[in-house]
């Protein structure tokens, strides 16, 4: 069952949970309905589990070539590709039945539009395209305007603003990863940006991204949907989280900085996800 269970890539779909709880608390403006709250978690980690499943079953090939990869269930066989397709299959039947049941129409649309870009845009694109970066950044944008959805039931201003909150973000934390494991993405020929333009490149477009990401997130505060604990503890780590980046440009260990601005991308995603709910209003 291990197998099973790894196959979902539990870290990146409790990592998605977070920022879930967020878009839904953001919403729910201090008046928490517990039981859409828990229906919205458990529909959306079905189809999460879903899509990471199909991505893997998709990946497999590509998989065996790199190292951190290599041993997944579908590579060395544990776990039959037939099998994993019906995992998959269950999964989502299981999420979208749940989402249809609790939430609304708009909040099955949206997590959907994700699944979709995720297994069929991300999955199959990113071998042939050096935007397979910001495909992926689009499907992980999803998740808190899900939980935004689910409460208010509406597209808003509030929603815009997290996905394109969670697209810039999502952009600098992924070329830092491709960074920390650019040889692993060589060995796949998979063409992430540091690999195809170099990693100075790399470094300037996470700073712009960064910046972009300061600009949006103040407008949560700006449009009045939080207040100023928010502004002030997501604006100072992402100020960090800048000056780091900057710094990158005259660093001599890129393996080191990279780790550090993975981290601090975790860091600030954690910042936003703790401040929400206590300072919406």
């Amino acid at each position: 069952m291990i197998d099973y269970y790894l196959l979902t890539k539990p870290g990146i779909v409790f990592g998605n949970l977070l920022v879930v709880m967020a878009g839904f608390l953001l919403a729910s403006n201090g008046v928490i309905a517990w039981g859409l709250f828990l229906a919205t978690l458990l529909g959306l980690t079905g189809i999460m589990a879903s899509a990471c499943v199909f991505n893997n079953y998709i990946n497999r090939h590509s998989d065996r070539k790199m190292k951190r990869t290599k041993k997944r269930a579908l590579v060395t066989g544990l776990i039959s590709a037939s099998h994993a397709l019906l995992f998959a299959a269950v999964l989502g039947i299981v999420g979208n039945l749940i989402l249809l049941i609790y939430t609304n129409i708009l909040t099955v649309v949206v997590a959907n539009i994700g699944f979709f870009v995720y297994v069929v845009l991300y999955s199959y694109w990113k071998d042939h395209t050096i935007y397979g970066t910001a495909i992926g950044s689009v499907a992980g944008a999803v998740p808190p305007v899900v939980g935004y959805c689910a409460v208010s039931n509406r597209f808003d201003s509030g929603a815009v603003i997290l996905f394109a909150m969670m697209v810039l973000w999502q952009m600098p934390h992924f070329f830092a990863i491709a960074i920390r494991h650019l040889d692993d993405y060589a060995a796949a020929k998979i063409p992430v940006l540091p690999l195809e333009k170099g990693i100075w490149v790399t470094k300037i477009h996470m700073t712009i991204y960064i910046v972009a990401f300061i600009l949006v997130a103040s407008l949560l505060t700006v449009f009045g949907y939080t207040g100023y604990l928010y502004l002030f503890s997501t604006t100072t780590i992402a100020l960090a989280w800048l000056w780091l980046s900057i710094k990158g440009f005259k660093s001599h260990n890129d393996l080191q900085w990279s780790k550090q601005m993975f981290q601090l991308s975790l860091i600030l995603i954690m910042a936003i996800c703790v401040t929400i709910p206590f300072d919406t209003i």
